[in-house]
C-alpha cells in the first residue's frame, strides 16, 4: 500500500498532539503504575478482610490507554477464589462452591451455563437452595447469571441506585464493577489460539507461554440470541487482553488512543454508541498481527491507523468481527446492526479516500485544533507549556486517586479491627506482621509498606496513649520510635506527633514540630479524604492550579496530606475538644441515621489537617504564655475556614469550625464561639458534636 506523501509530517504532528493531551510515555506509564499500585492495594486490603478475593483493574486505565477528553469509565473484576469451577467433575473439591462448565452443540461461542454441585461430596445439587440457582428443563440446577447479578444488587442496597451495564453491577458513577468467578483449568479455546498464533512475530512466544498459564473469567453476560442468556455467564481472557495491551510499544498505543478518539467523536456520529472499546482493540490486535513490527513507529501513525480502518473495513464488508482470542464469536452480535454495518462501511471508505482528512475535525483534546496551527514549529511553541502541565496534572492526579483508595482502606480496615473480638492493640500487631509477609513478595511490597507505615504510626500513638493514660511521662523512647512515620505525607503524620507532644506536656517540642509542618505546608497542599469526597476536588484544573508554574519535579515531596485521625485508643493523644468527636451524637437516633461508610469513621474524631495545625498552635502557643503568636494563630484558623476558595481542601468543615468555635469559647467570646458551633450544624445538624457545644455555652451564658 502506498504511504501518502504528507502523511509523515501529519504523524509526527499527531504524535506531539497526543503527547499534550495526556498520551505521551511518561504519562502512560504512571497510569499503568498508579492502577497495579491500587490492585495491589485492594489485594491487602481484601486479604486482611478475610475475603478470597482478587481485584483487577482492566481497561483503558490500567493500559494507559485514554486521555482526559475520552472519560473512560474505571473497569474493576472481582474473583471470587472460593468459588471451584469444574471443567469436569473430576475437578470437585471438598469444602468450596463448586461449578461445572457445562456446554453443547446449541450453546453460543464463548457462553457456558454452570451446573451446581455439593461442596461435602462431588454430586449435584437437585434443590434450589438458594435465590441465584434455578432449574433447566433437563432437571440440571444452575447458577444464573442474571440472578446473581440481582442478588448484587439487593446485598448492596445500602450503597444506593445500582446501575447495570452488561456483566456489570455499579454503584459508583463512572465505574463498571464485574463480580467474576475463577477459571483456572486449561481450557480448549485457549490452547487454539495459542496454536494459532505460534511462528508469529506476535504475540511473542513468551506472552503465549504466559498465557498458557494465565486464569480466565466467567462474567454474568449472556449471547443476546440465546435461549438461556439469563443463566449463561461469558468467558472472559481479560488477562490475556491485558498482556497484549502490555506489550504495545507507545506508537501502538497511541495508534489505539486515535482509533478511540475517532470512534467516540466521528463514529459516534453515524452509529451512536455501537462501536465500543473492545471493537476498537480487537481491530487493533489483528493490525498488529499482520504488520511488521518495524512499521511501528512514530513517523508512520497515520499510516498505521489507515491500516486499521482497512482491516475494519474487511470485517463489515464480512459482516463479523470475530473476537481475536476466542473463535466464533462475533463481535458485531448484539450491538452493531446491519443497517448500522452498513451505514459505517460508507463512512469509513470515503475516510479512506479522503487520507484521514476527518482526524483534523476531532474536538476530543483541541486535537483537530492542534493540528491546524498554522506551522509546525508555532504548534509545539504554542502547546509545549500546555502539554507539560497536563502531564504533570495528570500524574498528580492519578497519584492523589491512588492515596484516596489507600485512605479509604485504612479507615475501613481500623473500623474492622476495633469491631473484633481481640484487642485493636493485639489485632494491630498481627495487621503489621501480615504487612510484613506481603512486603517480601515483589509485587506487593510497595503496597506494603505503605500499610505497614500507618499501621505502625497508629499501635506507637496507642501505646504513647497508654503510657499517658497511666500517667507516666513520655520518655525519648516513645518519641523516637514515633519518628519512624513522620514522613508518610506532608503533615498528618507530624500533627499526630505533636499532638501526642502537646497531651504530654512537651509543648516547646511540639512549638517545633508545627513549626516544621507549617514551613512544609504550602497553598499547593491538597488533603487526601478516606470517608468523605468534595465535588470537583478530582477535577484536572485543581491539580494544574496545584503545579501553580511549577512541575511535579519541583516539590521535594508529593504535595497530599492525609486528614488526621484519632482513635478513641487515642484518646489521651487527643486534645480534650475532639473528645466530643469520638461521641458526637446526641441520641440512639443520630446513629441509626449513618450511612454504612460513616459507621466506619464517626466513632473516632476525623479532621482536615491545615485547621488542626492553627488549633495545635493556638494550644500551645497559649500553654507557653505567648499571647501574640496564639491570637496570630487565632486569626490564621479562622481566615482559613471562612475563606471559601479552601472549601475543596475540607472534608470536615463541621469539625474545623467546631475548632473555631472552641478557640473563642477559650477566649471567653461566647457570642462568636456560639455562631461558629451553629455556621457547623449548618454543614450537619445531627452526629454533630456542635450539639453538645451549643448546650455547653449556653449553659454557661445561662449561668
Amino acid at each position: 500500500m502506498q504511504i501518502p506523501e504528507h502523511f509523515t509530517e501529519l504523524s509526527i504532528r499527531m504524535s506531539v498532539a497526543l503527547d499534550d493531551s495526556g498520551a505521551g510515555k511518561e504519562t502512560v506509564l504512571e497510569r499503568k503504575k498508579t492502577y497495579l499500585r491500587r490492585e495491589q492495594i485492594e489485594h491487602i486490603f481484601l486479604q486482611h478482610l478475610g475475603k478470597d478475593e482478587e481485584c483487577f483493574h482492566f481497561g483503558s486505565q490500567s493500559e494507559g490507554t485514554t486521555t482526559p477528553g475520552l472519560q473512560s469509565d474505571i473497569d474493576l473484576l472481582s474473583s471470587y477464589k472460593e468459588m471451584n469451577i469444574m471443567t469436569v467433575w473430576e475437578d470437585w473439591k471438598a469444602g468450596m462452591a463448586n461449578l461445572l462448565m457445562l456446554r453443547d452443540d446449541t450453546t453460543p461461542p464463548q457462553q457456558y451455563l454452570l451446573q451446581v454441585f455439593l461442596e461435602d461430596t462431588p454430586e449435584p445439587v437437585t434443590n434450589l437452595t438458594h435465590d441465584t440457582f434455578v432449574r433447566k428443563d433437563s432437571g440440571q440446577i444452575l447458577f444464573s447469571a442474571e440472578r446473581f447479578k440481582q442478588y448484587q444488587e439487593y446485598m448492596g442496597r445500602f450503597l444506593g441506585e445500582a446501575t447495570t451495564n452488561g456483566p456489570s453491577v455499579s454503584f459508583v458513577p463512572n465505574w463498571d464493577m464485574v463480580q467474576a468467578c475463577h477459571v483456572l483449568k486449561p481450557l480448549h479455546e485457549i490452547q487454539h489460539w495459542i496454536d494459532r498464533c505460534r511462528g508469529r512475530p506476535w504475540p511473542s512466544v513468551q506472552l503465549l507461554e504466559a498465557a498458557r498459564v494465565a486464569p480466565c473469567f466467567l462474567v454474568p453476560a449472556g449471547h443476546p440470541d440465546s435461549d438461556y442468556k439469563r443463566e449463561e455467564w461469558r468467558l472472559s481472557p481479560n488477562l490475556i487482553e491485558r498482556m497484549l495491551m502490555f506489550s504495545f510499544n507507545i506508537t501502538q498505543i497511541k495508534c489505539y488512543i486515535l482509533f478511540k478518539l475517532i470512534k467516540k467523536s466521528v463514529f459516534a456520529k453515524i452509529v451512536g454508541e455501537s462501536i465500543t472499546s473492545f471493537h476498537c482493540k480487537t481491530i487493533m490486535f489483528y493490525t498488529i498481527e499482520r504488520t511488521h513490527p518495524s512499521m511501528w513507529c512514530e513517523h508512520n501513525l497515520m499510516f498505521l491507523l489507515l491500516l486499521c480502518l482497512h482491516v475494519l473495513k474487511r470485517w463489515l464488508r464480512l459482516r463479523r468481527l470475530p473476537h481475536y482470542i476466542i473463535e466464533g464469536v462475533n463481535l458485531f452480535d448484539g450491538k452493531l446492526s446491519k443497517s448500522h454495518q452498513k451505514r459505517l462501511l460508507v463512512y469509513i471508505e470515503l475516510l479512506i479516500r479522503n487520507n484521514l482528512q476527518d482526524v483534523f475535525y476531532i474536538g476530543i483534546d483541541n486535537i483537530g485544533c492542534r493540528l491546524q496551527a498554522c506551522s509546525m514549529r508555532h504548534f509545539v511553541q504554542a502547546g509545549e507549556f500546555r502539554g507539560v502541565c497536563l502531564r504533570n496534572s495528570i500524574r498528580l492526579l492519578l497519584k492523589f486517586e491512588c492515596w484516596i483508595r489507600l485512605s479509604s482502606s485504612l479507615v475501613h480496615l481500623q473500623h474492622h479491627q476495633c469491631s473484633s473480638h481481640t484487642t485493636l492493640q493485639q489485632h494491630l500487631k498481627y495487621a503489621i506482621y501480615k504487612f510484613h509477609e506481603n512486603s517480601t513478595n515483589v509485587i506487593l511490597k510497595s503496597a506494603a509498606i505503605e500499610f505497614i507505615k500507618h499501621f505502625y504510626a497508629l499501635h506507637i500513638s496507642m501505646q504513647a496513649s497508654y503510657y499517658l493514660r497511666l500517667r507516666n511521662v513520655l520518655d525519648s523512647e516513645n518519641i523516637k520510635r514515633f519518628q519512624y512515620s513522620l514522613n508518610m505525607d506532608v503533615a498528618s503524620s507530624r500533627l499526630k506527633f505533636a499532638s501526642m507532644l502537646y497531651c504530654g506536656g512537651h509543648l516547646r517540642a511540639a512549638v517545633r514540630v508545627l513549626e516544621n509542618v507549617e514551613g512544609s505546608y504550602h497553598s499547593n497542599v491538597k488533603t487526601i479524604c478516606g470517608c468523605r469526597r468534595a465535588q470537583g476536588d478530582s477535577d484536572l484544573q485543581v491539580f494544574a492550579n496545584m503545579l501553580s508554574g511549577n512541575t511535579e519535579n519541583g516539590f521535594s515531596e508529593l504535595p497530599f496530606t492525609f486528614c488526621v485521625q484519632l482513635l478513641r485508643q487515642e484518646s489521651y493523644c487527643t486534645p480534650f475538644i475532639l473528645l466530643f468527636e469520638m461521641n458526637r451524637n446526641i441520641s440512639e437516633d443520630e446513629v441509626a441515621q449513618r450511612s454504612r461508610p460513616e459507621k466506619r469513621w464517626m466513632d473516632s474524631a476525623k479532621v482536615d489537617s491545615r485547621p488542626f495545625l492553627h488549633y495545635l498552635q493556638y494550644l500551645t502557643y497559649g500553654g507557653l504564655g505567648e499571647r501574640g503568636n496564639q491570637l496570630y494563630a487565632l486569626r490564621f484558623l479562622e481566615s482559613y475556614i471562612c475563606d471559601k476558595r479552601n472549601m475543596i481542601h475540607m472534608y470536615h468543615a463541621e469539625t474545623s469550625l467546631n475548632l473555631l468555635g472552641h478557640c473563642y469559647e477559650m477566649e471567653g467570646n461566647y457570642e462568636d464561639a456560639l455562631h461558629y458551633y451553629e455556621q457547623s450544624l449548618r454543614f450537619y445538624d445531627t452526629n454533630n458534636a456542635a450539639n453538645w457545644h451549643v448546650r455547653r455555652v449556653l449553659r454557661i451564658i445561662s449561668g
